[in-house]
């Protein structure tokens, strides 16, 4: 029994002895577990602030691009009632022409450059404003 005894407090010498260490690698092993958990959570959280912000780019370039459509659509409205304005003017004008004075000769030789009499009398009326 004695050298069972013997045995017994060598080993138990050999744990303390290994024990302080075996405490310090487990600490060492918990506290990289829970940095590397915290920087997958940190990591985590800034690839959803940067999905987050990206959606919001997306969003707002989105909406630049809407309110571009409208201001065109807009100024093709705008464009177009100015056009309706100018073909009723000319249509007045071309009745008012006299054919034989010499406005109505030249306007008659500057018509030839145009599809119709009407047109020509819309860009000569442009031009004049």
């Amino acid at each position: 029994m004695d050298s069972l005894d013997k045995l017994l407090a060598q080993l138990k010498a050999e744990y303390d002895e290994d024990e302080p260490t075996l405490q310090h690698s487990q600490v060492a092993k918990s506290f990289s577990t829970q940095e590397s958990k915290s920087s997958s959570l940190i990591d985590n959280l800034l690839a959803e602030v940067k999905a987050d912000f990206a959606v919001q780019d997306a969003a707002e370039e989105l909406k630049k691009q809407q309110e571009l459509e409208q201001e065109k659509i807009h100024l093709a409205q705008i464009k177009a009632q100015q056009l309706e304005t100018l073909k009723v003017e000319a249509v007045t004008w071309l009745e008012n022409l006299d054919p034989f004075s010499s406005e109505g000769l030249w306007f008659e030789r500057f018509a030839q450059g145009y599809p119709s009499k009407l047109e020509a009398a819309i860009e000569y009326l442009k031009s004049n404003s």
